[in-house]
């Protein structure tokens, strides 16, 4: 029987519905099931002896989006995403994981491996995919399981963004000095995003220390089930950030998933070690969202009002569930983007672009595709020719989504907007 209490937050649930009618997998398969409360019914019939984990429940439980909707809905705040956690560990540990998850994660922990892997795959990445540089994607020419022929996927970039520095601090002459967490996707494919972040900094005069013994968040892991992934890699981060923190005013990440699980998921991993889980809060409140740290502990802001310039480009803003459901970021990327851009806000800013995690993306794909393209016609109709988040996840998701309603809006994380507002 598994060791974590889902009863008791079973218990707690209402039955109210509140959770529903938003609910991203409720919106594309309609069944009480695969809803926030039937999702806590289930756990606690599992709990009670009532329910088998059997492969039904498993293809239930591995359903979920994770977009904290549910969390936010109700008037109770039942942790619904955290106990799915702990249930893919329970049927982790029953079935094991696919072999193209264990690699990945075994990548995850193994940067110097991936490093290279990532380098070998620039080199032949032709081969196996056409190349859409606009949009810095590639759509795979042959089917794999992680790879679906009708989907895109980010293009690996030539050299990672940790990489392509050889200095591990950047001196820009300031009095302020911050790390930078950058995130795998941000390492690997939208680079980018990285180099953009240090433009600001220079310009801001903010030391820049990119703690290259960074590794993984371990999100990935985490949303899959794999807990002895996201120990070892929460264990290594936090050990890694405690040997700097005091040199330092903030940690900052270009990335709300990244973010949410350093600043938050990792207390909630810790909860059965008590000590890692103190160790995990002490850092809490060093660990910024770029834009946050950016809007509020700099004069950017004053700094892009001082072009006194709006640049063409429409913008619309897309809102990553784990940055204004988890850590109520929202309004900071708006009051910086605006002072050079007028947004055009859609009809659902926050409604989940339907990423979803690794299982999604690969065995459940047709449950992502559905949740994404609303997303994508909100984006749309719009008419914006940029959509802007501050999430890689969101970006390889909408920008899939995109492709597939014909749009030509492009994306771009608000940290490239504001440094080509800054060049403007």
């Amino acid at each position: 029987m598994a060791g974590f209490d889902y009863k008791s937050i079973s218990d707690s649930c209402i039955k109210c519905g509140k959770c529903i009618p938003n609910c991203t997998i409720h919106l594309v398969n309609p069944d009480e099931v695969t809803s926030p409360r039937g999702f806590l019914d289930l756990l606690g019939a599992y709990q009670a002896g009532n329910l088998e984990l059997d492969r039904t429940a498993k293809d239930i439980f591995e359903s979920c989006f994770l977009c904290t909707t549910c969390v936010t809905e109700c008037p109770n705040s039942l942790p619904t995403d955290m106990v799915i956690e702990q249930v893919r560990n329970d049927i982790r540990k029953k079935y094991g994981l696919a072999w193209y998850k264990k690699l990945f994660f075994y990548l995850l922990r193994h940067r110097k491996v991936m490093d290279f892997l990532a380098r070998l795959g620039y080199v032949f990445q032709t081969c196996g995919f056409k190349i859409k540089e606009e949009i810095s994607s590639m759509e795979p020419r042959f089917y794999l399981p992680i790879l679906k022929k009708d989907r895109l996927i980010p293009r690996g970039a030539k050299k990672s963004f940790l990489n392509s520095h050889k200095e591990e601090v950047i001196q820009n002459g300031g009095d302020k000095k911050v790390a930078l967490f950058i995130g795998c996707l941000a390492n690997y494919a939208y680079t980018n995003v990285g180099e953009s972040l240090l433009y600001i900094l220079k310009e801001l005069k903010i030391d820049v220390d990119l703690i290259k013994e960074q590794s993984c968040c371990g999100a990935p892991a985490y949303f899959t089930g794999d807990f002895g992934t996201v120990d070892f890699l929460a264990k290594k981060n936090i050990e890694y950030f405690e040997s700097f923190i005091d040199s330092v005013d903030a940690i900052i990440i270009p990335e709300a998933t990244c973010s949410a699980m350093i600043k938050i998921d990792y207390e909630h991993f810790f909860h059965d070690q008590p000590q890692w889980q103190k160790r995990a809060v002490a850092l809490k409140e060093k660990i910024f969202m770029a834009t946050e740290y950016l809007e509020k502990n700099t004069n950017l802001k004053e700094l892009l009002a001082s072009k006194n310039k709006k640049l063409e480009d429409l913008i619309t803003y897309h809102d990553p569930c784990h940055a204004k459901k988890m850590q109520g970021i929202f309004k900071e990327p708006r009051n910086l983007l605006k002072q050079n851009y007028d947004i055009k806000e859609m009809s659902e800013s926050d409604r989940c672009c339907g990423f979803g995690g690794v299982t999604m993306q690969t065995e459940k794909f047709e449950f992502a595709k559905k949740a994404g393209l609303p997303k994508a016609t909100m984006i749309k109709n719009t008419g914006a020719k940029v959509v802007s988040s501050e999430c890689s996840a969101c970006r390889m998701q909408i920008t899939n989504s995109l492709n597939d309603v014909k749009a030509e809006t492009v994306f771009k994380n608000p940290i490239e907007l504001i440094a080509e507002a800054l060049k403007s």
